[in-house]
């Protein structure tokens, strides 16, 4: 992890690279500084034990990132143990709820929970305004109606409908206005209307009705936080319940649903517990910012070497020999793996400051910072796959993938795209007659799948029979699917990554240089504790005096 240091210890009095030096002044030398940049770039390609016997430079980056690694996870786990709390509590309140509110509702009736008869529309939502007036004596919880100021919040009822139409089914003739209004009324919490007086204040539109929504706010506070010494937190439940009529088949499907609203509680006193945690915690996530932008800052640094290292030996390579260096060499001195933590640091320190906001509920953006602190930890695991490259045994793996990916990207766009038809034509076909084919969603998920050898008979016995030629069609469709992308496609893919693996691992025997960067840099036969890349770096401040003090003559030589 650690980089060449001073990419400029060797250089000539005008400041250049030999290479760019003057003819007269290359003569001398030139093989000494060819010599002292194949060092420099080996010394840039060394793992932090080399760089520490080369030169005696600690590996600092390397004990940077362990200890992140460690701090990292910790504040992740923390995190997750909070925010599960936060998710169960939501949770379990809409399932409270749902029995609360719903009329003859049952865990397990969210695709079948519907009514098919006028009477049970109404009955059905009266039900759910007498629920919300009695809420006092039959919740189990903490819950309160909202206040405006000294008003409860009421309950509002509101049912959207076409503005104006006529339906015949029976002659076959309609005429609908597609402009959509919406009437509401509210009922307070002291109001148990019964269905006859909602019906009489409030009548349905049943052959133009779009929707009926019933909207409340009610308030809780988590306290099961105080068993983990977090201060509890005050929740804002915005219910709706939802008369769904969009399909007009005479079947209103009913759902509910909620919007939850965090935020920290006015006045709170916790007898036997301090708020010392919270702010140890805030410490803790600030000294995980500070470690990531120090790890932000020297991968960066070690990234900007190996850019100026690039140059250097792109400039030998036009000297030399007339032509620019290969890409592919180019992409040598370009560390993915310092590119990779300095991606996973600036998620962890964006992560850490919507933590320390939630804490303070500034915000409550919990999904938002799951994602960054999740993908930051996640790349920060995967960082430490570079570590066990440093073992010949354990870095076939990562040489493997590194070679592998180019055909396998290639391979996949080629999959995809016979995929893609699959999908489009099971969506298409399938779908009227098969659950999991319904949309284009489900289609990909169901074929993925089948690619994994999962649920395949189900795929098969769920078909729809009604349609004999779609029926036949199907079958041909999921052995052709099934044929060509598990004996074919996947056994392509798999014979990819093993001929890359052999190949590798000849080469690793052989010993051999497989590029010209790596032909460069083997007629450097200095090995890390010669004692060759101490001289060097000790007199790299000599001569860098001698350039300075070259250059500061000459300018005075010419003024004069």
């Amino acid at each position: 992890m650690e980089d060449s240091g001073n990419l400029f210890d060797v250089y000539e009095t005008n400041g250049l690279p030999i290479w760019d030096a003057p003819q007269h002044e290359c003569c001398v030398g030139d093989q000494d500084n060819v010599d002292r940049l194949r060092r420099r770039i080996k010394y840039y390609f060394m793992n932090p034990c080399e760089k520490y016997r080369a030169r005696g430079r600690k590996p600092w980056k390397l004990m940077l990132q362990l200890v992140k690694i460690a701090i990292i996870t910790v504040q992740l786990v923390s995190f997750g143990l909070s925010n599960q709390m936060v998710v169960t509590f939501k949770g379990e309140n809409l399932v409270t709820f749902k029995h609360l509110f719903l009329k003859n509702y049952a865990d397990g009736d969210t695709d079948n929970y519907a009514v098919y008869r006028q009477a049970d529309v109404y009955g059905y939502i009266s039900h759910s305004i007498k629920q919300y007036g009695n809420l006092y004596n039959i919740t189990l919880g903490n819950h309160e109606y909202e206040k405006n100021g000294d008003l409860y919040s009421p309950l509002t009822l509101c049912q959207t409908f076409y503005r104006n139409g006529s339906v015949y089914a029976g002659n076959e003739t309609f005429e609908i206005d597609a402009e959509v209004d919406t009437d509401c009324v509210e009922f307070y919490p002291d109001h148990h209307p019964s269905p006859e007086e909602v019906m009489s204040h409030f009548p349905l539109h049943f052959k133009r009705l779009v929707s009926v929504t019933v909207t409340f706010v009610l308030k809780a506070i988590n306290l099961q936080t105080i068993r983990y010494r977090e201060l509890p937190d005050c929740y804002d439940f915005t219910v709706i319940i939802t008369f769904n009529n969009n399909a007009h088949s005479g079947r209103i499907k009913i759902e509910m649903d909620q919007d939850v609203s965090i935020s920290e509680c006015r006045d709170w006193e916790i007898i036997g517990a301090s708020s010392e945690v919270l702010y140890l915690t805030e410490v803790f996530d600030c000294v995980i910012i500070l470690t990531c932008i120090a790890s932000f800052i020297l991968c960066t640094r070690s990234v900007l070497t190996g850019i100026r290292l690039q140059c250097e030996y792109s400039q030998y390579c036009r000297n030399s020999s007339g032509k620019d260096a290969p890409w592919s060499d180019k992409l040598e001195f370009v560390n993915g793996w310092y590119i990779l933590i300095i991606v996973s640091d600036t998620l962890s320190i964006i992560g850490s400051i919507l933590k320390i906001e939630i804490e303070n509920k500034v915000v409550t953006s919990y999904d938002i910072c799951s994602i960054f602190l999740g993908t930051g930890t996640m790349l920060v695991w995967i960082g430490v796959i570079r570590y066990m490259g440093y073992f010949k045994k354990y870095n076939i793996l990562i040489l493997t993938l590194r070679a592998a990916l180019p055909n396998v990207i290639r391979f996949i766009c080629c999959a995809g795209i016979i995929y893609l038809g699959y999908c489009f034509c099971g969506w298409i076909v399938i779908g009227p007659y098969h659950e999991k084919f319904r949309t284009l969603n489900t289609v990909s998920e169901c074929l993925f799948s089948l690619i994994n050898g999962d649920d395949m008979f189900p795929t098969f016995k769920d078909m729809n029979q009604k349609s004999s030629l779609v029926w036949v069609f199907s079958r041909i469709y999921l052995y052709t699917f099934v044929s060509l992308f598990i004996y074919m496609i996947l056994s392509l893919f798999i014979t990819i990554i093993t001929d890359t693996y052999t190949t590798i691992k000849q080469l690793d025997q052989s010993g051999t240089p497989t590029s010209e960067l790596q032909e460069f840099l083997s007629m450097c036969n200095d090995l890390p504790n010669s004692g060759v890349y101490r001289l060097e770096r000790s007199s790299s401040c000599c001569l860098n005096f001698i350039s300075r003090f070259r250059k500061d003559e000459q300018i005075l030589t010419s003024e004069a």
